[in-house]
């Protein structure tokens, strides 16, 4: 019985594999896209290759508050031919959070390097922007290397940045 069950977990296990669907840039907005191009553009510039993007580089969610799918591009799984550090560094990898505005374009608000980031709970008044914590390199803070400095951040059709100190 054991056994059975081992090859039905294999079975689906196979047919999932053979679901997922490989990254397509083109599934996304051209305002995404053309983040995405960034990963070509860098890889080209460091002669690594051709650019493998992960299956999760792109993540829908709306940040805002208002309604309408927004996007974060992480370039922590991307790799540039066999180089697995185009993208990532000791400040961390590569994100990109772009908005979508009423009218239906994408506009970028951040692009920098981040150790990592988690996404707040949902706010409890409706349509408020969703927080984003970043864990920032520690000379965001005033630190050093190791030194992890957490920011947070709501998240709205505004641009912005951290300053190192």
């Amino acid at each position: 019985m054991r056994y059975l069950m081992l090859l039905l977990a294999l079975f689906v296990s196979a047919a999932r594999a053979e679901d997922a669907k490989p990254f397509d840039p083109s599934d996304y907005p051209p305002g995404v896209q053309k983040a995405l191009r960034y990963a070509n553009e860098e890889c080209t510039s460091q002669d690594g290759g051709e650019v493998t993007f992960a299956p999760d580089t792109v993540r829908k969610i709306d940040l805002t508050g208002d309604g309408r799918d927004d996007y974060i591009v992480d370039f922590q799984d991307t790799k540039c031919g066999d180089r697995e550090t185009t993208y990532c560094g000791t400040g961390g990898c590569v994100i990109n959070i772009l908005v979508t505005l009423p009218d239906g374009n994408v506009r970028p608000v951040f692009d920098g390097y981040v150790l990592r980031y988690k996404i707040m709970a949902p706010p409890m008044k409706r349509g408020a922007a969703r927080t984003v914590r970043f864990d920032l390199h520690g000379s965001f803070c005033g630190g050093f290397g190791p030194q992890t400095c957490a920011k947070q951040k709501a998240i709205t059709a505004t641009p912005f940045a951290f300053k190192q100190p």
